[in-house]
């Protein structure tokens, strides 16, 4: 154990440290001594001196909590390593055991890849046959194709264990595929002979309808040719007809020109009557609205002067009553003349007359 000059107590060295550390109050000796010269130290703070020793010891109690904390900073480092080392040792442990159990197990890792192996290849095989149970739908040809690709197949001792299977899956598919080859058969033979009656058929229609379009190619060429007959009479009836209606619709408009020459000249003449009527009505209208107009001028001038001459007299008639109140107030006439005069032309302030 060592001590600084600066520091006020003994720290735990490294080989009691743990020990004070861990233990309940462990540190209490080392605070108790610190405590001790803290009690034994008396303050003068009214010399320099004195003043420079509080800041010493002070200074001293903070380094020994530094010295004391760094012992105990250390300590908590060196078992965090600890761990460290043994999760290291744990993994260099479990690495080795697992590339020996890898070791012993290498043969019969091997074996059961073989078996597995050996089985998928006898399993893939048995696949293949039954697939051939989903080609059914298949036309005659393909179908021939897949009985024969199955009959061709040998199944025999390499099959193993999966020989029964596989020959079970074979005689399975090809029971399906011949049962669904001769519906095949039966069904294109069937459709073959379908297409034979639909081509006989077609074959009639079109016949039929050849000559039915040749018939009604000739029927129609005689409606034509009666239309055409009748259209031509009828033209000429039509055209006799039109220079009739012609002539007598020239004679017409001929004669309607006429009235309309005659009604439109009345009209004019009638319109420059009425236009000679509408200008005289529309000067006496405007003599009438100026009369009007003149007459209504001289009652607005005249209704002006009766309200003037109705305010000067209101106005008047109560500054008189005014003028006869300050008279009343003892004001000589003179006086109470000036005073109404000066208040009605706003010329004393705070004071009006209301009319």
């Amino acid at each position: 154990m060592s001590k600084e000059s600066t520091e006020l107590a003994l720290v735990p060295s490294k080989e009691t440290a743990l020990q004070v550390f861990q233990a309940a109050n462990g540190l209490d000796p080392y605070l108790q001594q610190i405590r001790a010269e803290i009690d034994a130290f008396v303050p003068d703070v009214s010399t320099k001196k004195g003043r420079d020793a509080i800041a010493s010891i002070a200074h001293k109690v903070a380094r020994s909590k530094t010295a004391l904390d760094n012992v105990g900073k250390e300590l908590v480092a060196e078992l965090k390593e600890i761990p460290k080392k043994i999760d290291a040792e744990r993994k260099r442990m479990r690495d080795t055991l697992d590339a020996w159990k890898d070791e012993v197990r290498a043969p019969l890792n091997a074996w059961e890849q073989a078996e597995a192996d050996r089985v998928a290849k006898h399993q893939a095989g048995i696949d293949q046959i039954n697939l051939r149970l989903e080609c059914r739908d298949l036309d005659a040809a393909e179908l021939t194709a897949n009985i024969e690709w199955l009959e061709g197949m040998a199944i025999g001792e390499h099959w193993e264990e999966f020989e029964a299977e596989a020959a079970r899956a074979k005689d399975k598919a090809l029971a399906a595929l011949r049962a669904a080859l001769a519906d095949r058969q039966r069904y294109e033979a069937e459709q073959a002979e379908l297409e034979r009656l639909r081509a006989e058929a077609a074959q009639r229609e079109q016949k039929e309808r050849e000559e039915r379009i040749a018939r009604e190619a000739a029927e129609r060429a005689q409606h034509e040719a009666e239309q055409r007959a009748q259209a031509e009479r009828e033209a000429a009836v039509r055209r006799e007809a039109e220079a009739k209606a012609a002539a007598e619709r020239r004679e017409l408009e001929l004669k309607l020109a006429a009235e309309r020459a005659e009604r439109e000249r009345v009209e004019a003449q009638q319109r420059a009557e009425q236009a000679e009527r509408d200008a005289e009505a529309r000067a006496q209208a405007a003599a009438e609205a100026e009369r009007r107009r003149i007459a209504d001028e001289q009652a607005r001038v005249e209704a002006e002067a009766k309200a003037r001459e109705a305010d000067k007299a209101h106005k008047a008639a109560i500054n008189r009553a005014a003028m006869e109140a300050f008279i009343a107030g003892g004001m000589s006439e003179e006086c109470a003349k000036q005073a109404v005069t000066l208040i009605a032309k706003r010329q004393i302030p705070n004071i009006q007359i209301t009319y």
